[in-house]
């Protein structure tokens, strides 16, 4: 059942796609612009899946367009399938064909079988929309008034049967039943807009207002697809994408605040977004721009997130320690993803409780004595006892052993040092790694380093 209090007083938007495969940022784009501009207006946004298409529907797409929605934080103010509105389709359909808007047409069917041999000629029933022929224009909020000759567009097909309405069909009586005031849709819809006004006016229906949006290119200024670039919501998940991060950057894609602002949380762009400000042109897909844009959501992540997301990947590894390393694991990353194949391939083993590696690793370059080495972690380890607390800062363990480094030379000290520390050639450097470590590990370590080099 329809809701009777949706009025065509209120703005009302919808999301209408088609589950016949997992739907990418394009399609979530549009689903987004459409539910910020309804509720700016205090409106609604309803979903409405298209799934006329019985042989390449499936539900478990219809399914993932629902989770994909709630994952991304768009909430719907009602839910509707278009299969279910077969009855309403038919009412509608049988007003023009009594009105002389629509007829009955016996049409050619292709005479050739399967196996390419001629058959007898066949013929099958469809329903036309008569064509007035005229003059159409609308105005569109993104690219202004646009006018088309219908003519063109000849007597075109919009049911094959009462009970099989085709797209143009379904669409207009859905709009007008559902009380749609602004369709928020893709440019290559702009093509058909004008049949859906022909069947509007011939049903007495109101016309929406339209907005058709600039399409998502690859970045040689093709359209986005598979081929070059297009992923699902599903897939971007899957990735290491947080949903914050995809609205923000979905958002920015054909839409220009005009300031210099671009890290935007969904309630901010209630209060910004402006479909005025949607620009003509394609907008261009740009990964670096994306993983920055999930960068600044991934900093701004509570410690508890942050934890909760490390220690799914962490094993065994001390929880104080992994809560000490938080910092410097999301430094490295620019998605969970990275979060996930760091832990596996070892990038983070400074966090487990030994370390292996052989001991040239600690000489530095320009050091290649093992004994000088060895004396130098020796007066790294008597400063990290005398001077440091339990749970020392990293601005705490420089202090203490900055002087020092300077005094002997920075990639004499610091370098095995952290080499002993971390047990690898590359990680953070050793006074973010003694904060973590904390002092008892830290010195266990630094011991452990000097009995190799003997």
């Amino acid at each position: 059942m329809l809701e009777k209090n949706l009025t065509k007083e209120k703005v009302v938007t919808r999301f209408a796609p088609s589950p016949t495969g997992y739907l990418t940022l394009g399609n979530y784009r549009t689903a987004l612009f459409s539910y910020l501009y309804a509720k700016q207006h205090g409106g609604k946004f309803i979903l409405r899946i298209e799934d006329t298409d019985k042989e390449r529907n499936k539900e478990e797409y219809a399914q993932d367009i629902l989770e994909s929605s709630a994952w991304l934080g768009l909430e719907f103010d009602a839910v509707y399938k278009q299969s279910e509105r077969v009855a309403e389709h038919r009412k509608y359909l049988q007003q023009l064909i009594d009105s002389g808007h629509a007829y009955i047409s016996q049409e050619k069917v292709d005479p050739k079988s399967s196996d390419g041999q001629e058959k007898k000629e066949m013929r099958a029933e469809v329903i036309r929309f008569k064509n007035p022929n005229k003059d159409i224009t609308f105005t569109d909020l993104v690219r202004g008034d646009i006018t088309f000759n219908t003519a063109d567009l000849k007597d075109f097909v919009i049911a094959k049967s009462l009970d099989e309405p085709l797209f143009h069909l379904a669409v207009v009586a859905d709009d007008f039943d559902m009380g749609i005031t602004h369709v928020i849709r893709g440019e290559d819809h702009i093509s058909n807009t004008p049949r859906q006004i022909l069947i509007q006016e011939a049903l007495g229906a109101p016309i929406p207002t339209y907005a058709h949006l600039p399409l998502i290119l690859a970045t040689d200024r093709s359209k986005l697809s598979k081929r070059n670039g297009a992923v699902s919501i599903r897939e971007m998940k899957e990735q290491g994408y947080l949903p914050e991060a995809l609205i923000n950057f979905m958002a920015l894609m054909g839409w220009n605040p005009g300031t210099d602002k671009e890290v935007y949380t969904l309630k901010e762009l209630k209060d910004d977004f402006d479909l005025a400000k949607i620009q003509k042109g394609g907008a261009v897909f740009n990964q670096e721009k994306l993983n920055w844009v999930n960068k600044q959501h991934l900093n701004n992540l509570t410690d508890i997130q942050k934890y909760d997301h490390a220690q799914r990947h962490a094993g065994d590894i001390d929880e104080a320690r992994l809560k000490r390393a938080l910092g410097a694991i999301f430094e490295r990353i620019e998605t969970l993803g990275e979060l996930e194949k760091a832990f596996k391939e070892g990038e983070f083993s400074y966090l487990e409780e030994s370390l292996s590696y052989e001991s040239e690793l600690l000489l530095w370059k320009k050091e290649p004595s093992k004994e000088k080495t060895a004396e130098r972690l020796t007066r790294v380890t008597e400063l990290v006892t005398e001077q440091l607390s339990e749970t020392p800062t990293q601005e705490e363990a420089k202090e203490a052993l900055w002087a020092y480094a300077e005094q002997e030379g920075k990639g004499e000290v610091l370098w095995p040092t952290r080499v002993a520390l971390s047990g690898k050639q590359k990680s953070p450097d050793p006074f973010t790694l003694i904060a973590i470590l904390g002092k008892e590990e830290s010195l266990k370590r630094l011991k452990v380093a000097v009995e190799k080099l003997k």
